[in-house]
């Protein structure tokens, strides 16, 4: 009996969820015709919401504030600042070295950062990262981790991880709309022309004889986390060209390939192939070398995990490893390093305005450089962290009872729509198995352009209405009728949504020197210290920073 047989008969799907209905929230009001589709879709009549970030606590770091003089009684061993992947990768990894007595500061009511997840009577669904890709099976630490939360269940006498059916996405994958039908897959293949075939088919054998290749230092030229990537020259040039330029040199021309790679620097980077390191370009395509078998014995070489409430799972598995406190709604707004005994942090309680001092023997900040930059003003005013550059996202969840379909390949897990500005759309419910007609959609829109912090400024004064019309505009090309189907619509803009590895970055000098720490006392975590912003990458980050915290002494273990 295969897994989808299997859940529908013992009904094990994901579907009990006790969760608030669909209720009305509140929404921006748009212009005139800002609401309205050229169906006549109201949006303003739709249920939903515009969220984001706790965006005005976060503006209220900008302000030049004096630091707090009420002090907290206890002292600290490590004080965490920031809740995403990279601080809760931190916390359970001191947690396991025997560093139990440890602080986590959240801006936002709960953890998560980009892993973020909500959910509704129909689904949980995620607010930004969905997928982990099958690991390679030498990230040890991952690997275990991996262990740790039921995903992986056992190996195979040569070692090779057996993974859990449910964790793993299911069948039919991935699909690509392209001149009105659906084709599997999201490479385009069906109805493009000889030419642009080969050009493909040459592309794709490039790419896995770089997924093989070995610099002269024996290293993978491109490996996961990305830190463990070969030095030779020969590879780490790519990072000093553009991804348009190496195509160029390539001669790469195709107009169906050209987009194809320009969606993949959209999907992870948030970036177009002009503003992508080329290292990186190739990188997202040539890293991805996890191999498994699945729970029936069948090998796995380019599988995804998945979980209705995307990376959200991975999060909530990551803080229930640990059991050290979380304090939310907190924003830390200064830090002195003017007493030799204890290193002095301002915090702001959020609902309140209550500010007082928190003491640690070690801060360790996993927030954005931008966030560190801030926070470090007048404890080092040399420490600057520059060439960060983050590209702003828009995330759009429709909660749907129906899904008109047109010609060609079912509905995927993943969906992708050809020459469009989005990155497509995940079911995210599809993990289910079940065949309700409800779904929930998750839309991904990166927001690209020349200059990411005019981009932002729009994307902040843009009403919900007018990011509905956008996306139905999009949507209603693939599936006629489906504004009529709508029952919530919920977006959420990410300012800063991830690190954009723009050429020179990577192997430069400024990603090296943002995460040295200072004076042994402040170290730094974030997935914008690789430059590449995936959960490996975050998860990594907070492992390196805290053996390094620990090399230097000073924590009792």
């Amino acid at each position: 009996m295969n897994r989808r047989r299997f859940i529908q008969t013992t009904a094990l799907g994901l579907t009990a969820f006790t969760v608030p209905p669909l209720v009305p929230g509140c929404t921006t009001a748009g212009g005139s015709d800002s609401g309205t589709l050229s169906t006549g879709q109201n949006w303003s009549n739709v249920p939903g919401n515009l969220l984001g970030p706790n965006a005005k606590a976060g503006h209220w770091l900008r302000q030049t504030l004096a630091p707090a003089t009420a002090v907290e009684p206890d002292i600290y061993d490590v004080v965490i600042v920031g809740g995403g992947i990279s601080g809760l990768s931190a916390r359970r990894w001191l947690w396991q070295k025997g560093v139990r007595n440890t602080l986590m500061l959240e801006l936002e009511t709960q953890p998560g950062g980009n892993s973020g997840s909500g959910k509704n009577d129909v689904s949980a669904f995620p607010w930004g990262a969905h997928y982990l890709p099958v690991p390679d099976a030498r990230h040890a630490e991952l690997i275990d981790f991996l262990r740790e939360t039921g995903t992986i269940t056992g190996c195979t006498a040569n070692g090779t991880p057996i993974y859990n059916d449910y964790h793993l996405c299911h069948d039919p994958e991935e699909r690509l709309f392209l001149d009105g039908r659906w084709q599997d897959g999201l490479i385009p293949n069906e109805g493009i022309p000889d030419a642009d075939h080969q050009q493909i088919t040459r592309f794709l054998a490039l790419i896995e004889t770089l997924k093989k290749a070995k610099g002269a230092d024996g290293r993978d030229a491109f490996a996961i986390p990305l830190d463990r990537s070969s030095t030779d020259p020969a590879y780490r040039l790519l990072d000093t060209i553009t991804m348009t330029e190496w195509l160029d040199q390539q001669g790469f021309t195709s107009t169906y390939l050209r987009w194809y790679v320009a969606y993949s620097c959209k999907d992870d980077y948030g970036t177009t192939p002009n503003q992508t390191s080329a290292w990186a370009g190739l990188h997202y395509f040539a890293s991805r070398k996890g191999v498994g078998v699945d729970a029936n014995g069948a090998t796995l070489t380019s599988a995804v995990l998945t979980w209705p409430e995307g990376n959200g799972f991975l999060m909530n598995q990551l803080r229930q490893q640990a059991d050290s406190p979380i304090r939310s709604q907190t924003i830390a707004y200064a830090i002195d390093l003017a007493d030799p005994s204890a290193v002095r942090v301002s915090v702001n309680n959020v609902p309140t305005g209550k500010q007082t001092v928190i003491r640690a023997r070690k801060v360790l900040l996993a927030v954005p450089q931008f966030v560190a930059n801030r926070l470090l003003t007048t404890a080092d005013p040399t420490r600057t962290a520059t060439g960060f550059h983050y590209a702003p996202w828009v995330v759009v969840n429709l909660t749907v009872n129906a899904l008109p379909q047109t010609a060609g390949k079912t509905l995927c897990w993943d969906n992708v729509l050809y020459g469009t500005e989005s990155v497509g759309y995940v079911s995210a419910n599809h993990q289910h198995l079940t065949d309700s007609p409800q779904r929930v959609l998750t839309i991904y829109r990166p927001l690209t352009g020349n200059d990411p912090a005019e981009v932002r400024r729009r994307a902040y004064h843009t009403t919900r209405e007018e990011w509905l019309h956008q996306t139905m505009t999009e949507l209603e090309t693939a599936h006629p009728g489906l504004s009529a189907h709508i029952q919530q619509a919920d977006v959420w803009v990410w300012g800063h949504g991830m690190i954009s590895p723009t050429p020179g970055f990577i192997w430069g000098e400024a990603r090296q020197k943002a995460r040295q720490p200072v004076q042994a006392r402040v170290y730094f975590a974030h997935s914008d210290l690789s430059g590449i912003s995936i959960f490996e990458e975050a998860f990594s980050q907070g492992i390196r920073a805290v053996n390094a915290m620990l090399t230097g002494g000073g924590i009792a273990t």
